[in-house]
């Protein structure tokens, strides 16, 4: 299963470039709004989601939050693109034994399997796609 709270946090060009300055170190609001030509509190709502998916956290220094990165809570993400990566390996053809037999043309068509319920959006706090 896709880690989807993390993916939706990193869905948006804007938090991803947070993240890569936060790489560097802890930041203050100041500093990040000061990458972006966006308001200080679109950033606000930027750093919410990211806290949120709990990929950020804020620490009060003196009169300035600052932002620190966890870069391992990235390892969820790390782990699934492996998963699926390693899927995409081709698959052996199959022998004349398991080809399957025609269906006469008025059976009806063969159902797959149902589909899974669908999880519950994961927060975007106003941004859409």
């Amino acid at each position: 299963m896709p880690p989807l709270p993390l993916l939706v946090a990193l869905a948006d060009p804007t938090r991803c470039r947070i993240i890569e300055i936060l790489h560097a170190g802890p930041q203050p609001v100041h500093v990040l709004t000061s990458h972006f030509d966006i308001s200080r509190p679109a950033i606000s709502r930027h750093l919410r989601v990211l806290k949120q998916a709990k990929l950020i956290s804020e620490k009060k220094s003196g009169r300035e939050n600052r932002y620190a990165l966890h870069a391992g809570r990235l390892k969820p993400v790390l782990d699934w693109l492996d998963t699926m990566a390693a899927a995409d390996k081709p698959v052996s053809e199959p022998g004349p034994a398991a080809k399957p037999a025609l269906v006469a043309a008025s059976a009806p068509p063969i159902m797959g399997p149902p589909k899974p319920a669908r999880e519950k959006a994961a927060s975007q706090m106003g941004f859409d796609f």
